[in-house]
């Protein structure tokens, strides 16, 4: 119903108000490499996509690597935490955090967060419904992974991705990449073309979409 103390990326706050979202952790234990781990926030954004259509009708896109927006604004937030070993996965915890029948936001995310009920016509979605959705969407995925690997994920992925062919600034912790955003490797890994035609692999960014190079 609520958390007191949500987060995100590199200990940002995620703001979790009673009773207006879904706030919630998937635990599965993968037999895959660690360095494989990564995919499944790729993953999980799918089966979000997918279960917010099918209960609302509305068309979200996907910003890499963990973001869910609706007309370019967040509307889901994923964390994906590894506990292993060297060479040997224990768990992958998947958070989420999803804006559900979230009426108004403080006025500095006005411009960047949205919810299901802003967007859906002011009509609130039934969470419960969502989060069945969500479950059924992302244990049909995860089965196909386990079996087939992430390239038929990664298509599915592709076709929603809103940043692909843009032109991004992919901010890292030591530093700023801007180029255009060429896809994703079969690993899940962001490909980014510089203005010098450098290719840069991308593992982990704060990613921000521009309307045009300049």
């Amino acid at each position: 119903e609520q958390q007191s103390k949500g987060r995100g990326r590199l200990g940002r706050a995620w703001e979790s108000p009673k009773g207006t979202g879904v706030w919630m952790s998937i635990i599965v234990r993968p037999n895959i490499p660690p360095y494989q781990a990564p995919q499944l926030t790729l993953l999980t954004a799918v089966a979000i996509v997918q279960a917010i259509q099918k209960v609302t009708h509305l068309q979200p896109e996907i910003k890499w690597p963990n973001d869910v927006l609706i007309n370019g604004k967040k509307i889901v937030g994923i964390l994906t935490e590894l506990q292993a070993e060297a060479d040997v996965i224990q768990a992958i915890i998947i958070g989420i955090g999803i804006n559900v029948n979230t009426k108004q936001f403080p006025e500095e995310l006005k411009e960047k967060a949205t919810s299901l009920y802003l967007e859906n016509n002011g009509q609130e979605v039934e969470r419960a419904a969502l989060i069945r959705a969500i479950f059924q969407q992302f244990e049909q995925l995860y089965e196909n992974y386990l079996k087939h690997g992430f390239k038929p994920i990664k298509l599915l992925w592709e076709s929603y991705n809103v940043s692909i062919g843009k032109y991004i600034s992919a901010k890292t912790l030591s530093e700023e990449i801007k180029g255009f955003a060429k896809g994703i490797t079969d690993e899940g890994v962001l490909l980014v073309e510089d203005d010098y035609g450098n290719v840069h692999e991308i593992y982990s960014a704060d990613i921000d979409i521009f309307s045009s190079r300049y």
